[in-house]
């Protein structure tokens, strides 16, 4: 598979960009902006790798360029 590999569900409003695979249960670090608020969610392999970002409200944060 080719990385990285951008999906977005449009009724979520969420998009997950995929950085690479995972060998077991991900561990997900929520990124708050700040008033508090959850926007993303960084998710690591079990050996501490980037492998997943997921963006909340992704009509706002995700790149031009993917959401067309």
């Amino acid at each position: 598979m080719n990385y990285p590999r951008v999906r977005w569900d449009r009724s979520a409003n969420a998009a997950s960009i995929d950085l690479g695979e995972s060998s077991g249960p991900r561990r997900g670090l929520p990124v708050e902006d700040g008033d508090g608020n959850v926007v993303a969610v960084l998710r690591f392999s079990p050996e501490g790798e980037l492998v997943e970002v997921e963006l909340l409200e992704a009509d706002v944060q995700l790149p031009k360029i993917f959401r067309d």
